[in-house]
């Protein structure tokens, strides 16, 4: 039986506030365009463009990429986060940001917001112990203490298994005489991203390997009651509570509880207005069918009419 979200009703623009796509998107940018302006830096230090690339190369991109050597990621262990979200040069970038942004949309409106990240993650962690274990297992995967590992082709892996798993049939461009189902997509990328991939090197294909599997398990836990992101979307939900003003304290209630659900007093009362036209009617149902025949809000107008000496 496929999965879908049961609580996702509408798509979600790429412009939503709540869009977690376009939060991924722009931290691989802003990492992105951070390194880049480091480079720039260099330009202006350095005169060679030998020397910035060596420089570069050693002092700027160790901080953001995972390195084979486990004493040096002992080092440095914020990388394990960092590397599924830096690249490096222009043409890597749009392609995965591309192929991100493709795949992500089609999950996002098959399963709403909140597992795209987690996912994203997920992925991202799987395809990081692959690369650590086969750059330090395999002796084809050649000089380990130069490899490095970066890029989001694990996650982005993980995200085409997963929405292939969730819906094969899914169409793309259904406009254009019916378009093309999603796993024809799928497809096509892994294949691209597998002809792309330096046939020497053991420790490159492990990551995307690793992460199409997270994506099948993922959806395999899922359609047997075990979603893997509910913890994590809850942990991020938590801490943007914590920067958010507008959400009410723990034990505090709700705005709309404190000035509506706990008020005494009605929030408004419909007054029906006293025209002699109306007490006349009311006159003429006593004569007819006795003072005990009219309803409240007549016998309110009566007393009202008496009150103010309203002329019949």
């Amino acid at each position: 039986m496929p999965y879908t979200e049961p609580s996702y009703k509408q798509r979600i623009s790429l412009g939503q506030s709540n869009n977690a796509l376009t939060r991924l998107i722009l931290i691989n940018l802003v990492i992105f365009i951070s390194l880049a302006l480091a480079k720039v830096f260099y330009y202006y230090i350095y005169r060679t463009e030998a020397e910035v690339n060596i420089r570069f190369t050693t002092e700027v991109m160790p901080l953001a990429v995972l390195p084979s050597s486990l004493p040096e990621l002992a080092s440095k262990p914020w990388t394990v986060l960092t590397a599924m979200f830096t690249h490096i040069g222009v043409w890597m970038t749009l392609a995965n940001l591309l192929w991100l942004w493709t795949f992500g949309y089609i999950m996002q409106d098959l399963t709403g917001n909140r597992k795209i990240v987690p996912l994203y993650i997920y992925g991202g962690l799987a395809g990081v112990i692959a690369f650590l274990l086969a750059a330090n297992l395999f002796p084809a995967a050649g000089d380990q203490s130069a490899t490095l590992y970066y890029g989001s082709a694990a996650s982005i892996t993980a995200i085409a298994v997963a929405i292939t798993l969730v819906s094969p049939g899914y169409r793309i461009f259904p406009l254009l005489n019916g378009g093309f189902p999603l796993w024809v997509l799928t497809a096509f990328y892994l294949l691209i991203s597998i002809a792309t991939l330096p046939y020497y090197r053991v420790e490159a294909y492990a990551p995307p390997v690793a992460g199409a599997l997270t994506g099948f398990l993922f959806i395999w836990f899922i359609r047997r009651g075990y979603d893997w992101s509910e913890w994590m979307s809850n942990f991020f939900d938590w801490i943007n509570d914590l920067f958010n003003p507008d959400k009410p304290g723990k034990g505090q209630p709700a705005i709309k509880d404190q000035l509506f659900y706990k008020s005494h007093s009605a929030p408004y009362k419909k007054t029906p207005h006293v025209t002699p036209q109306r007490i006349d009617e009311i006159l003429d149902k006593i004569n007819q069918q006795g003072y005990n025949s009219l309803n409240a809000e007549e016998k309110d107008l009566l007393r009202r009419a008496g009150e103010d000496d309203v002329q019949v």
